[in-house]
């Protein structure tokens, strides 16, 4: 299935608030929160060998990835925003 498929609902509810852009950035958004947390529940479990503290070395390297994917996101959708607001001036 589809993205579209699998998140219907949640498209719909979300491109009808914001439009059909801004709608699937926030879906997207959603999606990668929920993916950093499944990894972060996984780094529970998977510890480094060096360190017992740190999660293994693959699951902080996705974590930041998805960190890094998040905050690009948020910045797009933010700059559209910005844009909305201004041309409303």
């Amino acid at each position: 299935m589809s993205v579209f498929d699998d998140h219907h609902d949640e498209l719909e509810h979300y491109e009808t608030m914001m439009g059909p852009w801004r709608g699937r950035l926030a879906v997207s958004l959603d999606l990668v929160t929920n993916a950093l947390v499944l990894v972060g529940q996984h780094g529970v479990y998977c510890r480094s060998a060096r360190d017992a503290e740190k999660p293994a070395m693959d699951i902080q390297q996705i974590q930041q990835e998805l960190a890094k994917a998040k905050q690009l996101i948020q910045n797009v959708m933010q700059g559209l925003r910005d844009e909305r607001e201004q041309g409303n001036r």
